[in-house]
């Protein structure tokens, strides 16, 4: 369609215009368009199939609008997936705000976020990720599993350089059968090292007391497969004789 077109060609000459003025660069597209220019009231609306490109974030959604002075405020509503190209981080939610001069992002609703490189996957209603930083905060019913270890909290901290989690608001870690509570809980995502602090509760088992049961049951059952399967020594002795003596009988 020519309106298509035309706001394609607007798109592509605006985003070049950014490009040449400022030092990020800004890529985007859309099924439509609406905004205007004036400085600090730079506002931009992009709806439909909406797609927003900068050099360290990409973002797809309903609907996109960016807002501020040289277009500082980036906001993404309905169905929103996007990718942290810096820090390797994805994540899908339902809103989300993106300031490119502080490069922080707030991601609202249902959120969603994988950090490949860690191999952590975190859900919770609210994420605050800090790219300067690679400090990821979170809030409501927060659940991040990574490898073994599940963690559920209210709130957490998740330092992705130096691998450390930090929960609180009733918290809890579980390893396989082994559950740690406490007011706040520390996990060195590298090492697995837990640090537990006030009201401290959980259970561990116990794998060598386990696997003594176990060894301890295979030899009594091997054992009595075995008194099954040998044959009574002294009924055979005790029925040979006695036919022995019965053939002595009869030769008399």
């Amino acid at each position: 369609m020519p309106n298509k077109k035309i706001i394609f060609l607007t798109f592509f000459l605006t985003a070049h215009f950014i490009s040449m003025c400022f030092a990020e660069k800004i890529n985007f597209y859309a099924d439509s368009m609406s905004g205007k220019t004036g400085g600090k009231n730079d506002a931009t609306r992009l709806i439909g199939n909406a797609y927003i490109q900068t050099e360290t974030m990409e973002i797809k959604a309903d609907k996109i609008t960016l807002t501020g002075e040289n277009f500082r405020f980036i906001t993404a509503e309905g169905k929103v997936t996007g990718t942290n190209t810096s820090s390797q981080i994805d994540f899908t939610c339902e809103k989300m705000r993106y300031d490119r001069n502080t490069k922080i992002a707030t991601l609202e609703d249902n959120v969603h976020m994988i950090d490949s490189a860690n191999d952590v996957t975190s859900d919770a209603q609210i994420i605050e990720y800090n790219q300067n930083t690679d400090i990821a905060t979170m809030h409501i019913n927060v659940k991040l599993i990574q490898k073994d270890n599940i963690c559920n909290a209210a709130y957490a901290v998740y330092n992705k350089k130096t691998k450390m989690l930090e929960l609180s608001g009733n918290p809890r870690i579980t390893q396989g059968d082994d559950t740690f509570r406490a007011q706040e809980i520390q996990l060195n995502l590298d090492t697995n090292e837990i640090t537990l602090d006030g009201r401290v509760s959980g259970n561990i088992t116990d794998n060598s007391k386990s696997e003594k049961k176990t060894q301890d049951q295979d030899s009594s059952n091997t054992q009595a497969e075995a008194e099954k399967t040998e044959p009574p020594k002294q009924e055979e002795q005790n029925g040979s004789e006695n036919d022995k003596s019965v053939q002595e009988k009869k030769e008399q």
